[in-house]
């Protein structure tokens, strides 16, 4: 009996371990891994794919894909460098670009799949090419510099480190209060106590710890690392705890039962897609700020990353089933890994193909995992 507990335990928490093992040993084979500077810019590169992998959480739970998630990063990046050079400021150029970019390009994508039923792969790599195309034209195939210096603030600024510290304390006593309506709910019920959420508590828990030694002891906490948690916690809350979410589950586990039952299918799919070309387009905002400019080939092969991060998060490609959390560890997995391979002077090579049997071992995990359950 306690061997099935600890079988069972393990195949419930295997990204959650496997990313402690990968980072204690990294940690292991590099002092300069675990330092606080180089641990605060895996999190700032985790930012990105971290941001697209929330949107493609949703789309993947209703049993979708969207490939053109990359050519957006790089079509928003080039539209918001040009909107201010000609001459609109930072803070408008922002969201224009979002309508214009995120939300067309959305819209365009979830209209074809959901009023024709095309399938998504079809649909999403045709807007791949086209977006791409696009950022190249409106370029001239060249970068394009930034114009407002303002605009740095999204991609490079930190919250002061003393601030970093009060944020996290309030993020650890919000967490207290939930455990309190965990416990109260839970005692009511009569059902057993944290047992199933015990090892997420405890990684939360190490996890506020974490970022406190590495914000709190550098610069502070960058602020597209703090835009990362927001949308993180959004999309957790949105899952987890309205009737949009429930919707979402019940699309990917079985559409028609879905439809039968009431639901939008044709609104929720358009909103869906609509939220991942968004969360792409603030990604390559952001990544433009940092670099302070944009290039047209910016973006190149996130889709990969995002689709990575969802799928070792646990979320199954057949919809349904998945988690935000998840791929929040996913994400992680993929940043610390490519962060060690660099600092072990492994070949960007090389690392195309680790990355690449990840992926493939995820997906085979995902399949014994539904064998299983149907045994």
């Amino acid at each position: 009996m306690h061997g099935n507990q600890a079988l069972r335990f393990f195949r419930a928490n295997a990204t959650l371990i496997a990313l402690v093992v990968l980072t204690v040993a990294l940690a292991l084979a590099d002092p300069t891994f675990p330092t606080a500077r180089n641990l605060s810019n895996v999190a700032r590169q985790v930012t990105i794919v971290g941001i697209i992998g929330v949107g493609m959480t949703m789309v993947i739970l209703i049993a979708g894909i969207d490939l053109s998630v990359g050519s957006v990063v790089g079509v928003a990046a080039v539209v918001v460098t040009l909107l201010m050079q000609y001459g609109l400021a930072a803070w408008i150029a922002v969201p224009v670009t979002l309508l214009i970019v995120g939300g067309l390009v959305g819209f365009w994508n979830g209209f074809w799949i959901a009023h024709y039923r095309i399938p998504p792969f079809i649909i999403t790599l045709g807007m791949l090419t086209i977006g791409r195309g696009v950022a190249l034209s409106l370029s001239s195939g060249s970068s394009v510099p930034v114009a407002d210096p303002s605009f740095a603030f999204l991609g490079s600024a930190y919250i002061p480190p003393a601030l970093t510290l009060v944020l996290l304390a309030i993020a650890a006593l919000a967490g207290l209060y939930a455990i309190a309506k965990t416990w109260r709910e839970s005692r009511t019920a009569g059902l057993p106590l944290f047992e199933r959420d015990l090892p997420g508590m405890i990684a939360a828990a190490v996890g506020l710890l974490l970022a406190a030694y590495v914000f709190g002891t550098s610069d502070g906490l960058p602020v597209p690392v703090a835009i990362f948690v927001v949308i993180a916690a959004l999309a957790i809350f949105v899952l987890g705890h309205t009737r949009f979410g429930r919707r979402l589950y019940a699309l990917g586990g079985n559409e028609e039962a879905a439809r039968l039952s009431g639901i939008n299918i044709y609104a929720t799919k358009i909103i869906v897609y609509v939220t991942v070309s968004l969360l792409s387009a603030l990604s390559g905002i952001l990544l433009a700020s940092r670099l302070n400019g944009a290039s047209p080939n910016l973006g190149n092969m996130f889709e990969l990353d995002a689709i990575a991060a969802v799928v070792i998060g646990g979320t199954s490609l057949a919809g349904g089933s998945g988690t935000i959390g998840g791929t929040i560890i996913g994400a992680l997995i993929i940043g610390v890994l490519n962060n060690g391979m660099s600092l072990l002077g492994v070949s960007s090579f090389y690392q195309l193909i680790i990355k690449g049997l990840i992926i493939s071992l995820a997906v085979w995990f995902d399949v014994l995992q539904k064998k299983n359950w149907k045994n």
